[in-house]
């Protein structure tokens, strides 16, 4: 039984050492390309060349998170490449060793790193992407900005619309900071109660503070409007929430995926984006194994006859074309409404039966 053992261990070797340097190439190529549209906006306000160098080493969490089911594949397919151009694999088979000990030895090594991704996109990939974020407003000189129309939140029948803002810290104090706020109240029939007008809106200390207030209440038969300096707003709308509306689902924990799809679903607003990549994450792992496992009829196939550069051509084609047919499955679970859910699991279970069924006959 310590022979099998060993050659695991052998094929996990080679599988990884592929894997690793797939995964410094492919990551290398998509950082110096966006680094060079990144050097374009150099001296832009306060964009400057150690920000964008910056902005790039904080964006390679969620980078390598992205392109790694691309690298687990062509990795797999070359590191057992290898060892059948070597007709090691070949040895192998004769020493006894079946397909699936040789698949398994290769399978590991990609599912430990895959739970590395999984921890990556939890906590660095966020984090990363945070601090990127903030960098990259540097070039237009503000922190927060939807668009054309600013920011834009619901709560209830409460809408928030803020020009500019965004986090603001002194020493240790952090805090979110709004311009020019505009508050419209609606009754439950559509009718607008009120609109207050504020210069600023601070949120400390898990509360609101409104400054510079004007409020206009608007009554059945005459307008009333009052003046406040500074007046406290007592709503659930926090900085996740604002998250909701300006920031990029695949950049957000799971946690917070969670808890803006809780806010959305609540306000009654869409929030297909966020379930969309919500689930993503829980089919990720199952994604990355489905990819590896569709690879090994091309590494056994080359036991018999040669032409591996052609069915390395094909299953890296392979490849890219689940992660191409699951974007498309997902946009169309968007368009007609269906569960989103059904959109990740059916890719998977088509590539399997397509791989081992029409190809492992041919084993």
């Amino acid at each position: 039984m310590r022979l099998p053992h060993r050659l695991d261990r052998y094929v996990a070797r080679h599988v990884l050492v592929a894997t690793l340097a797939v995964w410094a190439v492919l990551l290398g190529f998509d950082v110096i390309v966006d680094f060079s549209g990144q050097l374009k906006d150099v001296g832009k306000e306060s964009f400057t060349l150690s920000h964008a160098v910056m902005y790039e080493l904080f964006t390679i969490p969620r980078r390598l998170y992205m392109i790694f089911p691309t690298v687990a594949v062509i990795g797999c397919l070359l590191g057992l490449g290898g060892l059948a151009a070597r007709s090691e694999l070949t040895a192998m088979r004769a020493a006894g060793v079946s397909k699936f000990q040789i698949g398994l030895g290769a399978l590991l090594p990609l599912m430990f790193m895959t739970a590395l991704m999984v921890v990556n996109i939890e906590t660095l990939g966020p984090a990363g992407e945070q601090h990127a974020q903030i960098l990259a407003d540097a070039k237009s000189g503000r922190l927060i900005m939807a668009r054309y129309s600013g920011l834009w939140a619901r709560e209830g029948q409460l809408f928030l619309n803020a020009r500019t803002g965004g986090p603001r810290q002194e020493g240790d104090a952090r805090w979110i900071e709004l311009q020019d706020v505009r508050l419209y109240q609606f009754d439950a029939d559509g009718r607008l109660r009120s609109l207050a007008l504020a210069r600023t809106a601070e949120h400390r200390d898990a509360r609101w503070t409104l400054h510079d207030v004007e409020r206009t209440h608007f009554l059945p038969r005459a307008i009333h409007v009052e003046k406040i300096a500074s007046e406290h707003w007592q709503t659930t709308l926090d900085e996740q929430s604002l998250v909701a509306t300006l920031a990029k689902p695949r950049y957000l924990s799971s946690a917070e995926l969670n808890a803006n799809i809780e806010y959305l679903r609540r306000n009654q607003l869409d929030a297909g984006q966020f379930v969309s990549t919500y689930w993503g994450r829980w089919f990720y792992p199952l994604k990355v194994i489905v990819l590896v496992l569709a690879t090994l009829p091309f590494a056994f196939t080359s036991l018999r006859s040669g032409g591996f550069g052609r069915r390395l051509f094909i299953g890296i084609l392979i490849g890219l074309g689940y992660l191409l047919g699951e974007t498309l499955a997902i946009n169309l679970a968007d368009v007609f409404r269906f569960d989103v859910r059904l959109a990740y699991a059916v890719p998977p279970i088509l590539l399997i039966a397509i791989c081992w069924g029409w190809l492992g006959r041919k084993l």
